[in-house]
């Protein structure tokens, strides 16, 4: 399966700003390894610090929101995230510090009251998810060098583009 454009934005900011070097999208476990479970959106290894990310990215611009509903949103967002401990757990248990990350642009507060009750889940949503982004733009308008991540690659041609009068 091909990562969407979200994925790659948030691919390319852990690469560029968390320092990981291994990024892998749709990461399912091997042999079916987790019953139940679908797939991680993300996962950055930065090896030098021992730290992992495993990112449910959720790139809905009209806002946060699965069909049934609110609670059919928590509820699905709550089973992410309990993938991704599960995930962290039987994979990932030689990392001394591992992010349990949302990345969404567009989340309102009655996803926030409710989805802030997983201590562990980090939200990089809203104005947090605007600040990384806008790094990657800073970094985009200085750098020329294609990292592979084709979101930042769109990032770089757009900071470049000379203006025209």
């Amino acid at each position: 399966m091909t990562a969407e454009m979200g994925e790659y934005l948030v691919g390319a900011y852990l690469e560029l700003e968390k320092g990981c070097e291994i990024i892998s999208y749709n990461v399912r476990p091997r042999d079916k390894g987790i019953k139940g479970m679908g797939e991680l959106d993300v996962v950055g290894l930065n090896l030098k610090e021992n730290t992992a990310f495993l990112c449910e990215v959720v790139t809905h611009l009209g806002g946060l929101l699965y069909g049934g509903g609110r609670e059919e949103t928590v509820r699905r967002i709550f089973k992410k995230y309990d993938n991704q401990m599960k995930y962290a757990k039987k994979y990932l248990s030689n990392f001394s510090k591992i992010h349990f990350q949302l990345w969404s642009p567009s989340v309102s507060k009655i996803y926030i009251d409710s989805l802030g009750k997983k201590r562990r889940l980090e939200l990089v949503i809203n104005q947090d998810y605007s600040k990384c982004i806008n790094k990657l733009r800073d970094a985009a308008k200085c750098s020329t060098k294609n990292t592979g991540n084709p979101a930042y690659r769109v990032l770089q041609i757009l900071e470049h583009m000379r203006k025209l009068s």
